[in-house]
Parts: structure tokens; C-alpha cells; sequence
């Protein structure tokens, strides 16, 4: 009997990547078809009240459309599918959901068990590229590099950017606070150490790996990280526990003048919070990739501030990511088709 697998990716996340990778890891005679969805040109849903889809979060799709494409077909490989309960009872031959991201929050995975569907993922997918793309963040405002930018675009030359009560600092004198020591935040670690950083972390559930501890990396709370640091990283994922961690008290508890990156999820921080320290210089600069909506709106205030640098959620976006992505999810496909038990169930 001929294995129906269908494909559904998108304009970052290809589709005939994906069959590349599962052709290659499986072999022929396999029955594919590929559906590309347009994200990124067309935004996700971000999982506010969808009839049908509650709990879902960071999917594109139309449920009858994206049953309508799964079919008959016994594997699904996605990004951004969403799949609820309701869509699962419409897809009795679908047995394995191979999701090529991190967090499967566009899927219901409860569901999955309970409708005897297997669902695995691709943790720390892009964890290299959103660690070296958070190290072009800090260089960015420790450097300067983004406001010796904007004058040098507003016709200024900032020859005062020189002197040594303006410049910037360089990280092999500075202690930079990583908070979170997952996937990503262990190559920030990793990366910073290179530049000669004193280097301290916050994760009240892990241990350093004995490379960090020898290198004379610090595992302290958070209270004290805040307090060292010249420049504070988030890395952690958003649970209830995360959600505001950086607020109004623990603002206050930071450096005056230090630097804030936020290259992990928006609702970390408390913007309203974030937005007064900027503005009262608490904070000397930021740098923002993620954000609690998304996109954010044309008027947002932090837009408007000389002080922050912006990006939009781009941190994790390179070309490894793709093919480092489809090449797991193939190898889950394999196995299971082969009997064999997933790398990575969820």
C-alpha cells in the first residue's frame, strides 16, 4: 500500500524542501503532494477568539481548506497548519503530525492523543540563528552601530559619538545577564563567552554545563543578574510564570543606562513598564524583535522612541533554519514509516 504523506508549507518554511528531505531520507514510492501557504506576505493568526480553533496560537490556515488538502493522507509535515480537535475527528486515516518548529501551538496536541495521532517537532530549530542574531543585537547599541546609522540617514554627522563620555563600550568589559539557559540562550552564552563577556545566567531550572562553569560563567537569580548586568538578554519561553518579567519592580532593580534585548517572546515584558524606563533613560537603549501583537500597530509608542531599535520577528529567519527544520522533520517521517519510535514526541 502506497504512504500518503501531505505537505503543507509555506514561503519561509518550503514545501519541496520538505519532499527533498523526506525523498531523500525515505525513498521512493511514497504518495506526496505539497500545498505552500502564503506567510510570511500574509500574516499569521496569533490565537485570539477563532470559533473552532481555541487554544490554538501562530497559524495560517482555513480549517475546511487545510482538511479539504490533508485528505486521506496518513502523515501531515507543517509549519503553520492549524489542526483543532474538530478538524482531527474529520481526518480518520491521518496517523503522524511532524511539525517542523519548536513550540506546536498551532496544533491541539490533547487532542492528538485522544484521537490516536502521533505529533513530534523540531526543538531548537533555530536556535543557532537566533543566538548569533541576538549577538548582532547587543553589538548594535553597544556599539552603536544603530544610532551612528540613523544621524549618518538624517544627514548628521555625530563626530561627538567619539568622545569617551558617549561612545560605546566593548563586550569583553561588560557583564551581559542571559535569562533562560535553553536551546538558544546556551548558545548566546557560548558566543558572548568568545568576546571575553563576563557572563551571568538566570534559570532557576537548570545547572550550567560544566564548560560554562569552568569558563567562570555565573548561575545567580534574577534579582542579581538584573542588578549586575550592563545588558539583560531574555531567552525564556512565556509561561505564567515568565509572562511580565520584566515590569515596573524589576526595571527598577537594573543598571541605570543598561541595555535591553528581547530577541525571545513579547509578552516577557510589560511594554508600559518598558516604555516609561526608555523614555526616562532607567533604560538606556533596546532592542525589540518579538512583540505581544503582532505586527504591531503604526502608532505604537515605542515606534516613535530615538532609543530603541526594532525588527520584525526576524531573529529566527535564515536559510539553515529551513533545511535544518525539513531534515528532523524527514527523519521523523522515516521512523515512523519505519516502525521506529519519534526523536522528538510531543
Amino acid at each position: 500500500m502506497t504512504r500518503k504523506i501531505a505537505i503543507i508549507g509555506d514561503r519561509f518554511m518550503l514545501p519541496e524542501v520538505f519532499r527533498q528531505e523526506i525523498e531523500k531520507a525515505c525513498g521512493d514510492g511514497l504518495d506526496i503532494r505539497t500545498l505552500e501557504q502564503p506567510w510570511p506576505d500574509e500574516p499569521m493568526e496569533h490565537g485570539y477568539a477563532v470559533n473552532g480553533l481555541d487554544g490554538l496560537k501562530e497559524y495560517f490556515g482555513d480549517p475546511d481548506d487545510v482538511v479539504g488538502f490533508i485528505g486521506d493522507a496518513e502523515v501531515l509535515v507543517t509549519q503553520l497548519a492549524p489542526l483543532s480537535d474538530g478538524m482531527m475527528k474529520r481526518l480518520p486515516d491521518l496517523r503522524l503530525v511532524a511539525v517542523s518548529r519548536g513550540g506546536p501551538v498551532n496544533i491541539d496536541i490533547a487532542a492528538a492523543r485522544r484521537n490516536g495521532i502521533k505529533v513530534v517537532n523540531v526543538p531548537g530549530r533555530n536556535a543557532s540563528a537566533v543566538a548569533e542574531f541576538t549577538l548582532g543585537a547587543i553589538l548594535a547599541e553597544t556599539r552603536l552601530i544603530r544610532v551612528g546609522h540613523e544621524s549618518l540617514r538624517a544627514g548628521e554627522w555625530r563626530g561627538d559619538l567619539y568622545r569617551a563620555d558617549r561612545t560605546g563600550r566593548e563586550l569583553s568589559e561588560m557583564t551581559v545577564g542571559v535569562v533562560g539557559y535553553g536551546n538558544i540562550g546556551t548558545k548566546v552564552v557560548k558566543l558572548l563567552r568568545a568576546f571575553g563577556t563576563k557572563v551571568l545566567v538566570a534559570d532557576p531550572y537548570v545547572q550550567l554545563s560544566a564548560e560554562d562553569r569552568n569558563a567562570g560563567v555565573e548561575l545567580v537569580a534574577l534579582d542579581e543578574l538584573l542588578s549586575r548586568s550592563d545588558v539583560v538578554t531574555l531567552h525564556s519561553r512565556v509561561s505564567e510564570e515568565t509572562k511580565h518579567i520584566i515590569n515596573r519592580d524589576t526595571i527598577a532593580k537594573m543598571k541605570p543606562g543598561v541595555i535591553f534585548v528581547n530577541t525571545a517572546r513579547g509578552p516577557l515584558a510589560d511594554y508600559d513598564a518598558l516604555y516609561e524606563a526608555l523614555v526616562s533613560g532607567h533604560i538606556g537603549s533596546a532592542m525589540l524583535e518579538t512583540f505581544a501583537v503582532e505586527p504591531v500597530p503604526a502608532d505604537w509608542p515605542l515606534l516613535k522612541l530615538p532609543n530603541v531599535t526594532l525588527t520584525p520577528h526576524i531573529a529566527g529567519a535564515s536559510v539553515r533554519t529551513v533545511t535544518y527544520a525539513a531534515e528532523k522533520a524527514a527523519e521523523e517521517v522515516r521512523r515512523y514509516l519505519a516502525g521506529q519510535p519519534p526523536v522528538n514526541p510531543c
